[in-house]
């Protein structure tokens, strides 16, 4: 009785700035299994997407992951119907494990790592968001146990605009939230910066230079992602000066991971569970890029179901670092989930959810109480995605 008897979308709003959405897939014997699709502003086109997958899936067998939830890069529904496919694939590995007994970890071949070492996005809960703000985020994030964490201090900066004496502040201020927080948290403490694709080639390689003394860790997503030839010339400028450059958080499928791979980009490649394609691709990508020496970050900054299945994932992935966890946004990360206590951060780790499939289960009426909401200012500048 593995038919598939519906397939559902949930948005959920957390605080005044963010929205969670999930997909449910229920089946004949009465379970359901669980996928996270958050992707900002973008929810209305998402529930649409899910509505078209149900229909077009309902009452087949949802054993047949590798037929039913293939990656389509090319599928002309962009990054929508990729995250979606990506929700799917993830469900139905929760249904697999629940219906087999076992954790979806022990499914992709068994665990390397449990705990697996996390780091602290500080990025939105740091408020207000000048320097002192973010420092007095990533000094909660390191009383809390984490040795790594991540801002992202460039905002409202874009490289378009930066003739104007508000970028040249926007930049300043973005140096400054840097040095507070490494000021801050001392020297020892992994320190990454994520610039959101927000400058020019030229804008990153003096980027480069000036957060030099900083000593990061890595210096995330600087240009335009299919800028290959400047990605890897940027690689070179930040290695040279003693950190990594990190990106590729929002690509689908191996074929895109793979152009990036052997233009010699990155040294730690971050797919998302929500958009690569599902656990599935996700091994594969962390295959070839261990083939060439490069590192897996997953990309992790959502909700808790999208957690649960990355903290599976990484388990499972030799060649994975630190996983990125949303840091100080909402107590909802862990009350809005049946065993989210088992999600908690715990010096700086997060253990493996006991039990089988995904191993936690969404509080669908606590869900559903506070709907997803129309964002008026969106998180990122609408031009950087």
């Amino acid at each position: 009785m593995s038919r598939i008897e519906g397939i559902s979308f949930l948005g959920v709003n957390v605080t005044p700035r963010t929205n969670w959405c999930f997909l449910l897939v229920r089946d004949a014997e009465g379970r359901t299994g669980l996928g996270e699709c958050t992707l900002s502003n973008h929810e209305a086109l998402l529930e649409a997407a899910v509505a078209a997958l149900a229909a077009r899936v309902a009452g087949q067998d949802w054993r047949a992951r590798n037929r039913l939830a293939r990656v389509l890069p090319h599928a002309p529904g962009g990054l929508v119907s990729q995250t979606v496919l990506s929700a799917f694939e993830q469900a139905l590995w929760d249904l697999a494990g629940q219906a087999d007994g076992q954790p979806i970890h022990a499914m992709l071949g068994g665990a390397f790592r449990d705990p697996v070492p996390l780091y602290a996005n500080i990025n939105r809960g740091a408020s207000p968001r000048s320097p002192e703000g973010f420092r007095a985020a990533a000094l909660r994030a390191q009383g809390a146990g984490f040795a790594a964490m991540k801002l992202a201090p460039f905002d409202p900066f874009v490289w378009e605009d930066a003739t104007g004496p508000e970028a040249r502040a926007a930049y300043a201020e973005g140096l400054a939230r840097i040095a507070a927080v490494r000021e801050a948290i001392g020297p020892e403490v992994e320190l990454m910066v994520d610039a959101h694709w927000r400058f020019s080639a030229g804008g990153a390689a003096a980027l480069i230079r000036d957060v030099a003394e900083f000593r990061l860790h890595w210096l995330e997503c600087p240009v335009a992602e299919a800028n290959h030839a400047e990605i890897r010339r940027l690689r070179g400028m930040a290695n040279d000066r003693g950190m990594r450059l990190a990106g590729a958080e929002s690509l689908c499928g191996l074929a895109a991971y793979r152009a990036l791979i052997e233009a010699g980009g990155y040294d730690v490649l971050m797919p998302d569970i929500k958009h690569c394609g599902g656990h599935a691709e996700m091994l594969r990508i962390a295959a070839l890029a261990q083939t060439a020496g490069v590192e897996l970050a997953p990309h992790n900054p959502t909700g808790p179901i999208c957690h649960a299945h990355s903290l599976h994932a990484c388990a499972a992935i030799p060649n994975a670092g630190r996983l990125e966890v949303q840091f100080g946004e909402t107590e909802r990360f862990f009350t809005l989930v049946a065993g989210g206590e088992s999600l908690r951060f715990r010096d700086g780790a997060g253990a493996l959810p006991p039990g089988p499939g995904l191993g936690v289960a969404l509080e669908e009426a606590e869900a559903a109480a506070t709907p997803w909401q129309p964002m008026p200012v969106p998180w990122l500048d609408p031009r950087l995605g």
